[in-house]
């Protein structure tokens, strides 16, 4: 696993090598770990896992045994934090084994963030959500361009480019993904609204209206055309006058002066379109 992750992201082929006979000395070293000292990896890109899921895997271990040992490392003297396999490790808790087979592997946070991602990423079982995390982690643990990324993952630099605009929608939108209470098209077809508060008002819309991705597209059509219209509507507001402001900024500073004096004086502004209405009421 490390072998073909480290030609990906860059180790020496001097390290590569040396890697490749550490993985030889110890291979097949599976040792039993009790399921109490395992926590889950912390860079896991995976936020939700089905019950469903984990209760038919639980089945199949439960008859077939498990078939690949999951992949972990020591935090401390007493845990061990999973690099791969976390469903298994969540599977036999639910059968209520005690001990799980493992591989323990010495990987610092970049290499465990890694693995934990690209393995995810191949099974192909993420949200588009947590895909778009996936590849933002990527980007910042490499420092990588997204174009690097994708050549490194053997995909489009305008999947990456797409999956990454995702993050830069309002959190409701990218919880309804996360949910799947969308799909990724509808999520881009609410882009080019821009305002967040339209974007999520049309989220609520496409949602209550089970609406598909066509019907949300003519949605944020119209929403956009309305927009324009109601811009060339509205009357633009007439400018103030040097000569009014003086006289707005004189007598704002004169009820200042009253108000200073111990006179209570309730003054009120209002701006129409050829005037500026002040209203001023003061104590008998």
């Amino acid at each position: 696993m490390k072998n073909s992750f480290t030609r990906l992201f860059g180790m020496s082929e001097k390290e590569e090598v040396e890697e490749i006979q550490n993985q030889q000395e110890h291979f097949e070293q599976v040792k039993e770990i009790p399921v109490k000292e395992i926590i889950p990896n912390r860079f896991q890109p995976r936020t939700v896992f089905s019950q469903e899921k984990i209760e038919e895997l639980a089945m199949t271990i439960r008859t077939h045994g498990m078939i690949q040992p999951i992949v972990i490392r020591s935090v401390d003297e007493e845990r061990y934090e999973i690099i791969a396999g976390e469903r298994r490790w969540r599977a036999v808790q639910e059968i209520g084994w005690e001990t799980i087979p493992a591989i323990i592997k010495d990987y610092n946070d970049t290499e465990t963030a890694s693995v934990a991602l690209i393995e995810n990423l191949q099974r192909e079982e993420l949200t588009s959500i947590e895909e778009a995390m996936a590849f933002a982690q990527l980007i910042e643990l490499h420092n990588l361009t997204q174009e690097a990324l994708a050549q490194r993952l053997g995909k489009g630099q305008s999947t990456i480019a797409n999956k990454l605009r995702l993050l830069k929608l309002p959190q409701e939108i990218q919880e309804a993904l996360l949910q799947k209470q969308i799909t990724e098209r509808h999520a881009r077809s609410l882009i080019p609204l821009k305002h967040p508060e339209l974007q999520v008002k049309v989220l609520n819309e496409v949602i209550e209206k089970n609406l598909n991705v066509k019907q949300t597209e003519d949605r944020v059509e119209h929403v956009l055309n309305q927009d324009v219209e109601e811009k060339k509507a509205k009357p633009k507001r007439k400018s103030f006058s040097r000569d009014t402001r003086i006289a707005m900024n004189t007598i704002r500073q004169s009820l200042s002066m009253v108000s200073d004096s111990g006179i209570s004086i309730d003054s009120k502004e209002e701006e129409f379109e050829e005037y500026i209405q002040l209203t001023i009421k003061i104590p008998k």
